[in-house]
């Protein structure tokens, strides 16, 4: 695969970077050699062998939902708010 200058401009159109001459020129080497070197995978023989889709299982560890006890009441909570209204702790709009 064969990468050009108007190839590296147009990513950087498209990741709204501003490449200088220079900076797309380097570029275009280093995704040149990158290609090169995962174009290797290609030589490999790949008969038989089943795709690996995950190496080790996965799964949710899942935990029961405890209500514990509080060393602190509400009105102890409250009081460490800058700002409190209805019993409620009163934060600064968002939008």
């Amino acid at each position: 695969m064969e990468i050009n200058r108007e190839d590296i401009m147009h990513l950087g159109d498209l990741s709204d970077f501003d490449l200088s001459g220079n900076e797309a020129e380097r570029l275009k080497e280093d995704l040149t050699g990158i290609i090169k070197y995962i174009s290797q995978l290609d030589e490999l023989d790949t008969e038989g062998v089943e795709p690996t889709y995950q190496v080790f299982e996965m799964e949710n560890v899942w935990r029961d939902d405890e209500i514990k006890p509080q060393e602190a009441s509400r009105e102890q909570l409250l009081a460490l708010t800058e700002e409190e209204k209805d019993n409620q702790i009163k934060v600064p709009r968002i939008l």
